[in-house]
């Protein structure tokens, strides 16, 4: 990057996956970022530990396991609410949001209200509020997507028109699942399921890409981070996970971005826009022109229903997408402690959305109850199907 100040860097959901990437950055380039708040949800041990690489001023645990949390020093913070003050603080130029849930939904709108610069790996927040986020957006690309997906997309349109996009392809490894046959997936374990053949990541995002449920969710969040109708919006599966999205323009010609599928790649990208790092010299691999496999597949909905149930949602809107986040929270950990098998994910997820009746959200705080909702429906659900399976 060129001479100019250090970015100072706030990181919340920085000690899962997604925020180790980001840190891993910052890191390898001292002299751009300058890490200046860290949050985590209760991991104190972890956060304390890259609080001692990273020396920010500013901690934060928005639910401590215990009630003391103190440390000398640092600024010790507790609670959801102590987000939006790192958010918000002047000492903050850019806000990663890499947490999993809503509880950082209010933070990220005081940070775009704040005009920060702001990198966005959480699906809830677009999702559930994408209609009280997104309009809070001031300028052209503040806010930086980084999951894989989205960023490939971002990066492939950077320049162009949204007149001009025909339409956008986010790409699916499959899963462990993709080659599996009806019987098969019957009989499937958590343990299985948990064993992703390219990216390492928790346990509920883990299960999502193998019910193909995370790709629904990601197309719904793509809709409302470009502004795009559904039938401009599609997925397919690409088992080499090279190709990370691919972009249609109305005169037939096609961008796609290809990389490695390593989640440092979209935070650098995000991080440092407009430009780009030298991350090759740092020691990052790159795919050579003999590795390219560019084949691709359409996903089938019969045998993964979760997708196809994530994308009808997305279309009708209101409610259904914050339902839908609800209930496949509670259907995927039913399935992980074994009260119903893998293939009722989506049966759980699709009667959830068939028994709620419930009118669009007229707020935020409406939104985010009705993922409450979805969760508490479906969780009734798993109870009362266990029994037949």
């Amino acid at each position: 990057m060129s001479s100019s100040p250090k970015i100072r860097i706030a990181v919340i959901g920085a000690t899962g996956s997604v925020g180790g990437a980001v840190l891993d950055i910052c890191k390898r380039f001292p002299e751009s970022f300058d890490v200046v708040a860290l949050a985590a949800q209760s991991n104190q041990d972890k956060l304390f530990s890259l609080a001692s690489v990273h020396n920010p001023k500013k901690l934060c645990l928005t639910k401590p396991i215990s009630g003391k949390f103190k440390t000398e020093g640092y600024d010790c913070l507790t609670g959801t609410d102590a987000l939006c003050e790192i958010a918000s603080d002047p000492d903050v130029d850019h806000v990663v949001f890499a947490s999993s849930g809503v509880s950082a939904i209010k933070a990220l709108q005081t940070a775009l209200k704040e005009d920060k610069d702001v990198s966005l790996a959480n699906k809830e927040s677009i999702v559930v509020a994408g209609p009280w986020v997104m309009p809070l957006v001031k300028r052209k690309d503040q806010l930086r997507p980084v999951d894989s997906e989205h960023s490939a997309i971002w990066q492939c349109i950077r320049e162009d028109h949204k007149r001009e996009i025909a339409k956008i392809w986010l790409t699916a490894s499959g899963g462990p699942f993709r080659d599996h046959t009806a019987e098969m997936l019957e009989k499937v374990t958590p343990e299985e399921t948990l064993s992703h053949p390219v990216w390492k990541m928790g346990a509920k995002i883990t299960v999502d890409s193998a019910t193909l449920m995370n790709k629904g969710i990601e197309c719904i969040e793509a809709m409302q981070l470009f502004g795009l109708p559904a039938d401009k919006v599609g997925a397919l599966i690409h088992p080499k996970s090279q190709v990370h999205g691919a972009v249609l323009f109305i005169d037939g010609t096609m961008k796609m971005l290809v990389s490695q599928p390593d989640m440092r790649l979209p935070a650098a990208a995000a991080l440092a826009w407009p430009e780009r790092l030298d991350l090759v010299a740092s020691g990052l691999d790159f795919i050579r022109p003999e590795e390219w496999d560019l084949h691709f597949r359409e996903i089938d909905g019969s045998l993964f229903p979760c997708f196809s149930i994530a994308f009808k949602a997305g279309q009708m809107g209101g409610a259904y997408p914050p339902l839908l986040v609800g209930a496949d929270e509670a259907a995927v950990q039913a399935f992980l402690e074994g009260m119903i098998p893998f293939t009722s994910i989506s049966k759980v997820i699709e009667e959830t959305l068939a028994k709620s009746a419930s009118a669009s959200p007229e707020t935020l705080d409406e939104a985010i109850e009705l993922v409450s909702t979805g969760e508490s429906i479906a969780r009734e659900l798993c109870k009362k199907w266990r029994h037949y399976f």
